[in-house]
C-alpha cells in the first residue's frame, strides 16, 4: 500500500477527499489495510458489487461513492445504497432517483470535458441548462462537476480539459454557490488536477503501487 502518497496527500492537500476505486479489492480483507490507514471513501462502478461490497462493511462508517455510468433501470436497487453519485449525466436519470430516492442524494454532473464519444458525461454547454432543470428536485442536489481527461501523455491537452470543467463551475457557482465540488483526477493525471483545485480524487492502482511512489513528479 502506498502510505507515503496518503500521507503526502493529507500533509499537503488536507481538504481534498480521497476516493478509492473498489474494483480493485475482490476481497473482504483487501479493504482493512486501507480502511486502518483511514481511507472511508470508496468508489464502486457496477451496481450488484457495490451491494455486496457495502454488506461486508454494514457496521463500518464508510462512504460509498457511485462513479460509474447508473443504468436507469438499476436506480431502484442500488440509489438508496450510496453516498454519493458521480456520474449524473441525463435527466432520465435525475427523474429516476427522485422517484426512488429516500432523503437527499450529492450528485456530480458528468461532464464530457474530453468530447470523446465512448465517454458519457454532457457537453459543456449543456451543463448549465441541465443544471437549472434538476436545481428544485428534492432528492438530489447537485454538488459540484466531475470529469475524465482524455488518456493521453501530452499534459496540455489534460490541463486544458480540467481548466474547462474548472471554468465551468465557476460559472455555475454565479447561480448555484453549493456547485463547487471538481471530482477529477485519478491516478495518471492526479498531480494536475491538484495543481488546478480538484476536491475530490478517483484513485485507484496507485494506492496499490509501492511505498512512495507517485509522490514525487
Amino acid at each position: 500500500m502506498n502510505r507515503a502518497l496518503l500521507n503526502w496527500l493529507r500533509t499537503n492537500h488536507p481538504d481534498v477527499t480521497v476516493v478509492m476505486a473498489s474494483k480493485y479489492l475482490t476481497k473482504r480483507e483487501a479493504f482493512e489495510p486501507f480502511i486502518e490507514a483511514g481511507i472511508l471513501d470508496y468508489g464502486e462502478n457496477r451496481a450488484e458489487a457495490l451491494l455486496e461490497k457495502k454488506a461486508w462493511f454494514h457496521d463500518r462508517p464508510l462512504r460509498w461513492h457511485y462513479i460509474g455510468t447508473l443504468q436507469t433501470k438499476k436506480v431502484r436497487k442500488v440509489i438508496q445504497e450510496i453516498d454519493v453519485l458521480h456520474a449524473l449525466d441525463r435527466l432520465k436519470l435525475a427523474k429516476a432517483i427522485e422517484s426512488h430516492r429516500e432523503g437527499v442524494l450529492p450528485c456530480y454532473v458528468q461532464v464530457n470535458i474530453s468530447n470523446e464519444p465512448q465517454k458519457h458525461g454532457l457537453a459543456p454547454g449543456e451543463t448549465y441548462d441541465f443544471v437549472k432543470q434538476v436545481a428544485d428536485f428534492k432528492h438530489l442536489k447537485i454538488v459540484g462537476l466531475m470529469g475524465m481527461a482524455a488518456d493521453t501523455d501530452d499534459l496540455k491537452v489534460i490541463r486544458e480539459q480540467f481548466e474547462t470543467l474548472r471554468t465551468l463551475r465557476d460559472t455555475l457557482c454565479v447561480d448555484y454557490p453549493d456547485v463547487k465540488g471538481l471530482s477529477m483526477g485519478m491516478t495518471q493525471d492526479y498531480h494536475i488536477a491538484l495543481e488546478l483545485g480538484t476536491t475530490v480524487l478517483r484513485l485507484g492502482r496507485i494506492l496499490l503501487a509501492g511505498d512512495s511512489y507517485g509522490t514525487k513528479r
